[in-house]
């Protein structure tokens, strides 16, 4: 035998000495890291605390990485918070009604779809036409939950929070008159005792801006139940033309010695 053949099979030998020996210790490894793994599995089997803890801080680390790479904190929620809905899910009639006020106003389907859903429910409860409802939360605040008027009347159906903060209360307190939902259902009981008190749903409409002791009310009335036939109509599947938004006028102040009858004083120069 000669030396180089001597040589390569001592490199040779050397070599598969080495392969086996890292068979081994990454045999033995894994086995061990399966052990370790299996005893974790068990450990968080029997203490469950350790598992929330775990994923707690999981969750965690991932947050934070996700906050360091796009510079947005995580909040996987806030969707809930959201007051929209797909106007394809709607009965059609109510996605006609959503889709007809979301061109008018320039307003998202998908809100307007959640609210118009809601207005049914609500109208339904209370008796109420929803389209009724509707047609004056587009007159006061052309579907604008954090309208506010110089008078005070706020949200959706701009109520006089401060008159009506008792109807909040259900909902959290005053602060509720800017979520819509909550905005719209204090709107309606405001709206259905103003029309049970006037005896009529023009007299009511009166009483609600806050005219019911006035000659005039500016428009107002008339507004209302102009944009709630147009409602009416293509709820019904009718064509209705596009109007443009236009101000009205607020009703001239009463004599200082009339008496209140103020159920709830909105902002008049929103659109219609």
């Amino acid at each position: 035998m000669t030396a180089t053949t001597r040589l390569t099979k001592g490199i040779r030998t050397v070599a598969n000495d080495i392969a086996q020996g890292f068979f081994e210790i990454s045999h033995n490894g894994f086995a061990l890291l399966g052990l370790a793994v299996m005893f974790a599995i068990i450990a968080l089997t029997v203490r469950p605390e350790l598992r929330q803890e775990g994923e707690v801080r999981l969750m965690g680390w991932l947050q934070d990485r996700h906050i360091q790479a796009t510079g947005l904190e995580v909040e996987a929620d806030a969707v809930e918070r959201a007051t929209a809905s797909n106007p394809q899910d709607l009965p059609k009639q109510q996605a006609a009604v959503a889709y007809w006020l979301s061109k008018k106003y320039d307003v998202a389907p998908e809100p307007l779809s959640a609210l118009v859903a809601e207005a049914y429910e609500t109208g339904q409860r209370s008796k109420l036409d929803p389209t009724l409802i509707l047609a004056v939360m587009a007159v006061e605040s052309g579907f604008n939950p954090f309208a506010q008027s110089h008078v005070g009347a706020q949200g959706l159906m701009q109520v006089m929070t401060k008159v009506h903060s008792d109807k909040y209360e259900g909902f959290g307190g005053k602060m509720a008159a800017f979520d819509p939902v909550s905005n719209l259902r204090v709107g309606a009981k405001v709206l259905k005792e103003c029309i049970a008190r006037a005896g009529s749903i023009e007299g009511g409409l009166k009483f609600y801006v806050g005219a019911a002791n006035m000659e005039a009310d500016g428009g107002y009335a008339a507004k209302v139940l102009a944009e709630h036939t147009r409602l009416l109509s293509v709820a019904a599947g009718k064509p209705v033309p596009m109007i443009a938004p236009t101000p009205v006028k607020a009703p001239a102040t009463p004599a200082p010695d009339a008496a209140p009858a103020v159920e709830n004083v909105a902002s008049l120069i929103h659109s219609s």
